[in-house]
């Protein structure tokens, strides 16, 4: 394929000519000026298919195909298909047969999206050699699928023999519908959209809708919308992109044709979506419009706000991205004016403010919202925006911010280049499939970010303020109000469950039992076993086709002579010969990359008790406070700008893993490492715990905690963490729970005793930044660094050797019935919810180099895998929209959950039934289930280690936190390739059966208020000992965090 490169009159370097390749001819080059990156697109004159190849470097291959679905109702049709797809496809007749291939691609199945505009499909896999494979598999699904009407029982809607509504997709929609953001969202599109435009559609299908969809509407939405001429193959990652257009020209292109579908790019009577229908013809907002939804709540303390506006022309990126960088602007920090405003004051508008903004057909849309409003301040909202924009442009913009956020922005850009390449281009991919020209001009246009931040640098206030004026000030808006009610949280459920018994009476004993039938027949119909010849035939791939990161380690490890490597490097050699030997631990990983980040990794093991509680508080106010620099105080807004003008990314963080630890990074570029350092000393010990900044945090915590009790899996975490740990463990401290009581004393406190509170903080540092606790971590462009050493020596000359205490792992923190679980039960009530979610844990393996622990991990895969023996017999069939079983090494526990399902006890019942019939062998584990699993955990490694920063961090992660070798992984992946399935079967029996067994294992529920009952039954009919809660949302002081009915039935 020759072709000629030039210069275009944007920044970016475009093809201008290219030689078709079979059917497909060339539209587009892109290289931006700022990325190695070539992005490619192609589109085939026969079938009109698009192909777009984005070409860089990564060890993840990531596939995308992209949909324009248009609908106009809330049927819930798009995002039925996204489900349908994955049963089974005209070549490939079986449910689950794609993820089956996919796992055996160096995948973890597949996955996908729906949103107001594009259904998107997704595969990830590690190395190209799979991806290539499974693509004519792919398209056959997404062209040809059976849309079965049995599929339709089990993955979009049915009632079951209890008169209960049910199934994959309504069981997620109900998990949503009454959300506070799904309500916003749908209020907010039927106020923005005239009638007759698609946008105000709920793609996801209202649970009414669902309840009276059937398979012949879908079928005939697929028919329409999901053509060749309406479908783009997006192919991101190291490729020949001659090899993509060869498996597309050779296996796809013939059967379209062979289907009679090849009608080119546009087809006769074909009307582009959303840009050739009645959604694309223009509207205004009048004067605008100001509505309120109610959300179901009995805390009606807080509730949500949105604003919006009407933003630029589609075609119009100069003042698009204009936009985006003024939000950041006016949002992104405690220093950026409507976060000052609204947030970092005693009595905040709300918790959160930021600005968001969405492609159309012919506009974008631009929102503003608020979280954790007081529902006593939603009505002041629209004047209260108003009237800080109108403050902003009389006062004028901050020119030296915006120049350090343009500054800050075009590092960020590098950053996500590297951390995740994909997500920098694929937006304006799909968007200029559906709303681009089909010369593919704007695709280039959209890319050209240096030329519009050259362009953005010479703009002056004047610039800036027109912008607000015109597109905030000037322009109508529609405001949405989000109130919490009480009543209608007890009207949904007083309606659902009449409507349940209405259901029940109408379809009577014979028709409940026919429904039963019904559902027992399509179960039985979409689990026909799929031919193993048929996955067996897919050969995996080799796994030499993986390309690994390399990562040079080394430490400064004073127990160690001073400087340890586990293999020599350039970086061992670059830190021998800058001789300074640190008297403390530093770990430097070198990644080939445009930054260095520094980090100290803080233990929390030994902090006193009385003070874990403040460890939210901290976080939360770390970046955020004067500071003492050379005797001088700095400011906190100060603070805020110095470190926003250093860095690319800055974070603190209480690990997920490892969760005794505290992790504090600063990304900047190699020149400013020095600098970095000295800035993370003095937020480390310098900082001033300023009473106003402790309080005003403290506040906006108090004010967040409403939105945190009415989500199910938040409640579920915190319970579950402070049913099996004790009180030394911090992720316990900082759990919904504690936090409950504890912030409103701290508030209380704030300003009654001050100056106790300041005392605790200064203690609470004192504890967790001793030399003895804290360990520092280099990684990224090590090698670039003239004083790797010495500049750790400069700005911490004054750390003393000491001897580190051992790492803590959370096992430390398990209370008594965490180390033995058994019997226990606990179901929690909360009324904001529709579905429940669980969790069940019980005993597991001591560490990572365990004898066993190769086996126990292809043992979860095989039995949690996509399309695999859970994933069939609890999602597939409904019991809930999420299964998974987690092995939590440091904790020593291993854990089954379920997410989003209508009755929780059900599928633990279902999931417990299946894993026995597996251990008996009754369900038989085939070779390709075997092979499927270890290709998956390939994917996984690969994954986990996909960008630089990832590989950095998982050397660290090895060799300090878990204690193993630097190349664990590669170590564990040869031990799985030698797993049998007798080892399989016996790590289920010892280590994951247990898990289902009341004598050994603890269970956790969280439930909306019509299923706590029979849930409760349930666990007690199994043997748990029941406690059950209902979270109490509305404290006062001295109360606990549950309401406890101890007299009930239930308690005792």
């Amino acid at each position: 394929m020759s072709s000629d490169i030039s210069a275009s009159a944007n920044g970016n370097t475009t093809q201008t000519k290219s030689e078709p390749y079979g059917n497909f001819d060339f539209v587009t080059r892109v290289k931006p000026d700022y990325a190695n990156v070539v992005i490619e697109k192609w589109r085939s004159r026969v079938s009109g298919l698009s192909v777009v190849h984005v070409d860089y470097e990564a060890p993840i291959v990531k596939g995308f195909f992209a949909v324009g679905t248009e609908i106009f109702d809330d049927s819930g049709c798009p995002h039925t298909l996204e489900h349908l797809i994955f049963l089974g496809s005209e070549k490939h007749p079986y449910k689950g047969v794609l993820d089956n291939l996919a796992n055996r691609a160096f995948a973890q199945g597949t996955n996908a999206w729906t949103d107001q505009d594009q259904t998107v499909y997704t595969i990830d896999t590690a190395g190209h050699d799979g991806f290539l494979r499974l693509l004519p598999v792919y398209l056959d699904h997404l062209l040809w699928p059976t849309l079965t009407a049995s599929g339709y029982v089990t993955e979009v809607h049915h009632i079951n023999g209890e008169g209960e509504d049910a199934g994959v997709v309504y069981s997620e929609m109900q998990g949503r519908e009454n959300t506070p953001n799904d309500l916003l969202a749908l209020r907010l599109q039927r106020a923005f959209y005239p009638e007759g435009n698609a946008y105000r559609s709920e793609t996801g299908g209202l649970m009414e809708a669902l309840r009276n969809l059937d398979i012949h509407q879908i079928r005939k939405y697929h028919s329409t919308y999901y053509a060749p001429h309406n479908l783009c193959v997006i192919m991101m990652g190291r490729l020949s992109t001659k090899d993509l257009l060869n498996v597309l020209q050779s296996q796809v292109e013939p059967r379209i044709i062979a289907h009679g579908q090849a009608h080119g790019p546009r087809p006769p009577g074909w009307k582009r979506p959303f840009m050739e229908t009645k959604t694309a013809e223009p509207f205004s907002l009048g004067k605008g419009k100001l509505e309120t939804v109610e959300f179901p709540e009995q805390d009606e303390s807080v509730g949500e706000a949105c604003v919006s506006w009407i933003g630029p022309k589609a075609d119009d990126f100069v003042n698009q991205q204009a936009l985006d960088i003024l939000g950041t602007y006016l949002t992104d920090s405690p220093v950026a004016p409507l976060t000052k405003a609204f947030v970092e004051t005693a009595s905040p508008l709300c918790t959160g403010v930021y600005i968001s903004d969405s492609m159309r057909a012919t506009i974008t849309t631009l929102d503003m919202y608020m979280t954790a409003v007081p529902t006593e301040l939603l009505s002041t909202i629209q004047g209260r925006v108003n009237e800080e924009l109108q403050k902003i442009v009389a006062a004028g913009i901050d020119m030296e911010r915006m120049g350090m956020i343009l500054r800050r922005e075009r590092r960020r850009l590098a950053d996500s280049l590297e951390t995740s390449t994909s997500d920098v281009f694929l937006s304006s991919v799909i968007d200029d499939f559906l709303y681009g020209d089909p010369d593919g001009k704007s695709l280039s246009d959209s890319l050209d970010n240096t030329r519009r931040y050259n362009m953005y640098e010479q703009w002056t206030n004047e610039d800036w303020c027109t912008l607000i004026q015109r597109y905030l000030l000037d322009a109508p808006s529609i405001v949405i109000l989000s109130k919490p009610s009480g009543d209608l949280a007890k009207k949904i459920e007083e309606t659902d469950l009449e409507r349940i018994a209405s259901q029940r009476e109408k379809l009577g004993p014979e028709g409940l039992a026919q429904r039963e039938k019904e559902l027992a027949a399509s179960i039985e119909a979409n689990d026909k076993a799929i031919p193993s010849e048929m996955l067996s035939c897919f050969p995996l791939p080799d796994l030499s086709s993986v390309s690994w990161i390399p990562v040079q380690t080394a430490q400064n490890d004073p127990t160690k002579g001073g400087l340890y490597a586990p293999k020599p490097s350039d970086t061992e050699r670059l830190l021998q010969s800058d001789a300074t030997t640190l008297p403390y631990f530093v770990e430097f990983d070198h990644v080939k990359s445009n930054f260095v980040t520094v980090c100290a990794y803080l233990s929390t093991a030994d902090l006193p008790n009385e003070l874990r509680n403040y460890v939210p508080l901290h976080l939360s106010s770390f970046f955020s406070l004067p500071i003492i620099r050379d005797g001088v105080e700095v400011p906190y807004d100060k603070v805020v700008n110095h470190l926003d003008d250093l860095s690319a990314a800055y974070t603190i963080e209480s690990l997920t893993q490892f969760s005794q630890f505290v992790r504090i990074t600063l990304k900047v570029q190699p020149v400013q490492y020095d600098v970095a350092i000295g800035w993370l000393r003095d937020l480390m010990y310098n900082a001033r715990f300023d009473v106003e900044r402790l309080r005003i945090n403290a506040i906006k915590m108090l004010q967040g905690l409403p939105a945190l009790k009415r989500d199910g899996s938040v409640v579920l975490d915190s319970v579950h963490y402070s049913t099996l740990f004790n009180e030394t463990s911090t992720a316990v401290a900082s759990g919904l729970l504690t936090q409950m009581t504890f912030i409103p004393e701290l508030v209380a406190r704030l300003e009654e005793e001050p100056e106790e509170v300041v005392k605790d903080m200064e203690a609470l540092r004192t504890a967790v930044t001793q030399p003895s606790v804290v360990r520092f971590a280099v990684y990224g462009d090590v090698l670039s660094l003239k004083e790797p050493r010495s500049a750790w020596a400069k700005n911490f000359r004054s750390l003393p050797l000491t001897k580190l205490t051992p790492i803590s792992w959370i096992r430390e923190s398990l209370s008594d019935l965490g180390r033995n679980p058994a019997k226990k039960g606990v179901v929690v009530t909360i009324p904001s919810i529709e579905s429940s979610y669980s969790i069940h844990s019980t005993k597991s393996l001591p560490s990572w180099d365990h004898p066993d622990y190769a086996a126990m991990r292809v043992a979860v895969e095989v039995l949690e895998g996509m399309e695999s023996f859970l994933w069939r017999y609890i999602r597939g069939a409904g019991l809930a929209y999420g299964v998974n079983i987690l092995v939590d090494v440091e904790a020593g526990l291993l854990s089954f959950s379920l997410y989003r399902a209508p009755d929780s006890y059900k599928g633990f019942v279902e999931a417990a039934k299946v894993v026995k019939e597996v251990a008996e062998e009754k369900l038989f584990i085939e070779d390709t289930t075997m092979d499927a699993a270890k290709s998956t955990l390939v994917y996984n490694f690969a994954s986990r280690m996909g960008t630089v920063g990832k590989a950095a961090v998982s050397s660290f992660s090895n060799q300090v936190l878990r204690g193993v070798s630097v190349d664990h992984h590669h170590e564990l992946l040869q031990r799985y390739n030698g797993v049998t399935r007798e080892e399989v079967l016996a790590a289920i029996r010892k280590y994951i059966l247990p898990v289902f067994d009341p004598a050994h294992s603890v269970a956790v529920v969280v439930s909306s208020p019509n299923k706590a009952e029979e849930i409760t039954a349930g666990l007690k009919s199994a043997g748990f000992d029941v406690e059950s809660r209902k979270l109490d949302l509305e404290l006062s002081d001295g109360e606990s965090d549950f309401s406890d009915n101890s007299m009930s039935e239930d308690s005792r």
